[in-house]
């Protein structure tokens, strides 16, 4: 049995963002930090947090007075932003980049009194924070749909005046047929010049396309929360191959190896390295014999922190 690893795989400049702004914040100014929802989707990182003195919570109410809080890399409303200033809560934001360049599509999209179309999966935090961007005071709205099924029974007040926009860590072949079915029903629709589906989703639904051809099984190092890595399982049993998403490598049964040549492995964007190399210590004991490091596309992008903690000094 051989193990090919894609590429690129595991931590996206997003994720390593955002953990680096709770870890600076908590040498900076000392525990306890309080973090608007898990910082990322995956339960080693935020564990890990959490023992350095990270508190993580779901609404604002919980954040006592006089502390710091840091939003998550998926982004939050801008009602939970307006909580936080009334309250004079010291904030600072982990929002990744990209998604605050979808915030800022939904943003102009409902102050031209366009409506908008999110493509997105319900419940998400980042679909969440994406659909409190827009403002009903020009009289529009924003839907979500997940699938063509909702397109085709979407009711809209305008679909002259109507654009879409879509949740980062989508698949992008799903995305593409929801994005043709809404042109379909709706043509006067617009869209943002470049996909919102951000590049380290694109080249991790890529690496695994690649992988998977030439695999018998494929195991996802992610949490089960986390979208992309969801996405990568889905995309991987699609392409023929046996697929387990896995937080941990003591998950990997002796049963999902058996009679498999070719195994393949990677990681959503919130899992660490450290997962993957456990992984393949697991499957070593398993009979892996032979380890390959798969070509890929290189990513170089970096996305600095809040200047304050950049600056700060620590106590």
């Amino acid at each position: 049995m051989d193990v090919k690893l894609a590429n690129p795989r595991g931590f996206c400049a997003g994720v390593d963002r955002a953990i680096d702004i709770v870890n600076r914040a908590l040498e900076v100014f000392g525990a306890p930090i309080y973090v608007r929802h898990e910082v990322v989707h995956n339960k080693f990182v935020v564990d890990d947090l959490r023992e350095r003195g990270a508190v993580f919570v779901e609404e604002l109410d919980e954040v006592p007075d006089d502390r710091i809080v840091i939003f998550s890399a998926h982004g939050v409303s801008q009602a939970v932003r307006q909580e936080a200033d009334a309250r004079g809560l010291k904030v600072f934001d982990a929002t990744c980049p990209l998604v605050t360049k979808v915030h800022i599509e939904v943003a102009r999209y409902s102050a031209e009194g366009r409506e908008c179309v999110l493509i997105g999966h319900t419940g998400h935090p980042e679909v969440e924070g994406t659909m409190g961007q827009y403002d009903y005071g020009a009289g529009g709205d924003i839907y979500l749909v997940e699938d063509e099924t909702q397109v085709a029974t979407l009711e809209v007040r305008n679909p002259e005046k109507l654009s879409y926009v879509t949740q980062t860590t989508l698949s992008m072949d799903d995305t593409a047929r929801v994005i043709d079915a809404l042109r379909e029903r709706f043509p006067a629709i617009t869209g943002p010049r470049k996909d919102d589906i951000c590049y380290a989703t694109q080249n991790r639904q890529d690496a695994v396309k690649q992988m998977a051809v030439d695999c018998d099984l494929v195991l996802v190092v992610g949490s089960p929360n986390s979208s992309n890595s969801n996405r990568l399982r889905e995309l991987a049993e699609r392409m023929g191959a046996d697929a387990y998403l896995l937080d941990r490598a003591q998950q990997i049964e002796a049963d999902w190896v058996l009679g498999k040549r070719h195994v393949g492995v990677t990681a959503g964007a919130s899992a660490p390295e450290v997962l993957v190399q456990e992984v393949i210590d697991r499957l070593r004991e398993l009979g892996a014999d032979a380890i390959v490091e798969s070509s890929g596309r290189p990513e170089n992008v970096t996305f600095s922190m809040p200047r304050e903690l950049r600056l700060h000094p620590v106590d």
